[in-house]
């Protein structure tokens, strides 16, 4: 199991998207507050579609509060600042993956009280970041990859003609 943290997310479609992937995947979403939206609204459901169910959302009312009551250990901050590759650390079961809010990333405090947990997606110089939803679910599968994607199914069924 992976745990995916939003630090204050700003766009619904985007917590929907990342809802979906937590629950295809079986990782457990952590939102901080304050959020860009209601987690009721309509697009943060529409974004989900019919996974609601499979998700284990928990909130906390912001950072602080968070690492108090978690502590986590192994975890990852993914930034467009960070000097190193996701690709360069190996994950383990119950990692913690943080991500930032789509305008402002993570708070540049928490990047720098932990610069060795620093980790990016390489990207273009001239781009200034990917979509939030699709770092989200690039560094997971990552993640998952490493661990042999656990409890997942890695086969499908085709229906031949």
């Amino acid at each position: 199991m992976l745990n995916i943290v939003l630090v204050e997310p700003e766009i619904p479609q985007n917590c929907g998207n990342i809802a979906r992937t937590c629950a295809a995947t079986g990782s457990v979403l952590h939102l901080i507050r304050p959020l860009g939206f209601d987690i009721s609204d309509k697009a943060v459901k529409r974004a989900g579609l019919d996974y609601w169910h499979l998700v284990d959302v928990r909130d906390y009312d912001s950072l602080e509060q968070f690492w108090q009551l978690t502590q986590p250990e192994n975890f990852y901050l993914l930034s467009t600042k960070a000097p190193r590759s996701y690709t360069e650390v190996s994950y383990l079961d119950g990692s913690w993956l943080f991500f930032g809010a789509e305008t402002r990333g993570l708070p540049e405090p928490l990047l720098y009280a932990h610069p060795n947990r620093c980790l990016r997606i390489p990207i273009r110089a001239e781009a200034r970041s990917l979509n939030l939803a699709n770092s989200v679910a690039i560094v997971t599968f990552e993640a998952l990859r490493q661990q042999n994607f656990p409890h997942l199914s890695c086969a499908g069924k085709m229906a031949y003609p």
